[in-house]
């Protein structure tokens, strides 16, 4: 692991734990049982407090958690929740410590898609399983007993993209944006000369070499639609207001810093935090590593104002 960095006892710690799954193997599959195996090590108890139930929207598999303190009187506020993992890995289970706290602690319903993964379903699958979920949220809200006018989207790394893609996408489309935007160190498909490409190349849990193998791998043909990379947008004018958190010590941080910048010089709504001290993924380690903890709490912060 490299040692350049200046990380907390606690965050050096999280990474050895962390890397202590990783696997050599080039087989994508045995990469995701270990992703799996590393992701069960860290998830937590779930919260009592609520109701979860696994089935499908537009033929997606989702998962929702519905806090038992919601009032029966009101529909209740929702956040559609899309999970990091290059686009490659990750499941409704490698989040689970995430969705289900955010459910609790902001007292609201999250939906946890689990889009198609690349290499075998390449872009724009993925993208178009969430767009797909959003649509039946929408159609479906009266059903599920959440306010149509108040959901909001938001997804770490790739998760981070495809929640920026679908806002594009309803722009674009003349519809109804979300309630709000949460992106958490995004991968939005920033040029490789921006300055954390070069600063953070050998970053831990998240290199230049193992952010190209899973672009690569995502939109192999079409990197340049905005729904695959949305920094290629032309226009940013229009979107929902956002939270953009990005990691100190992440490849990716710059794409982040890029997009709130445009959004925000669009006329858009945003709240940016700089992830001090953070790399790619850390908020995994929310319940062992205080800064990871401070981010996770200035996150629901942030969607608690987008959902009010």
């Amino acid at each position: 692991m490299p040692t350049r960095y200046p990380l907390s006892p606690e965050m050096l710690r999280f990474i050895e734990q962390t890397l202590s799954f990783s696997v050599d193997s080039p087989e994508i599959e045995v990469q995701r049982r270990a992703y799996s195996r590393m992701c069960d090590a860290f998830n937590p108890a779930r919260p009592v407090d609520l109701e979860v139930t696994n089935f499908e929207l537009a033929g997606v598999p989702v998962r929702c958690y519905r806090p038992h303190l919601l009032s029966p009187e009101r529909l209740a506020p929702c956040v559609l929740y899309l999970h990091g993992g290059g686009w490659v890995v990750g499941d409704l289970d490698s989040h689970d410590f995430l969705t289900a706290a955010l459910a609790s602690d902001l007292n609201a319903v999250v939906i946890a898609a689990d889009y198609r993964l690349a290499p075998e379903h390449p872009f724009p699958t993925g993208f178009g399983d969430s767009l797909a979920v959003w649509h039946a949220l929408q159609i479906q809200a009266q059903r599920l007993d959440i306010d149509p006018g108040r959901i909001a989207i938001a997804g770490d790394s790739s998760g981070g993209n495809l929640a920026a893609a679908v806002c594009l996408a309803l722009r674009d489309a003349g519809e109804r944006q979300p309630a709000g935007q949460a992106l958490i160190y995004p991968e939005l498909g920033g040029p490789d000369d921006l300055p954390s490409r070069s600063e953070c190349f050998d970053a831990p849990l998240l290199s230049m070499t193992e952010l190209a193998f899973y672009r690569r791998l995502y939109s192999p043909q079409d990197q340049r639609s905005p729904y695959a990379m949305p920094l290629n947008a032309a226009d940013f004018r229009g979107l929902a207001p956002a939270f953009i958190a990005v990691a100190q010590f992440d490849p990716l941080r710059d794409d982040g810093v890029r997009y709130e910048r445009a959004l925000r010089e669009a006329g858009v709504a945003t709240e940016f935090d700089p992830g001090l001290g953070l790399v790619h993924g850390s908020l995994r380690g929310k319940g062992q590593v205080p800064e990871a903890g401070a981010v996770y709490r200035r996150l629901t912060a942030a969607l608690s104002r987008l959902l009010a």
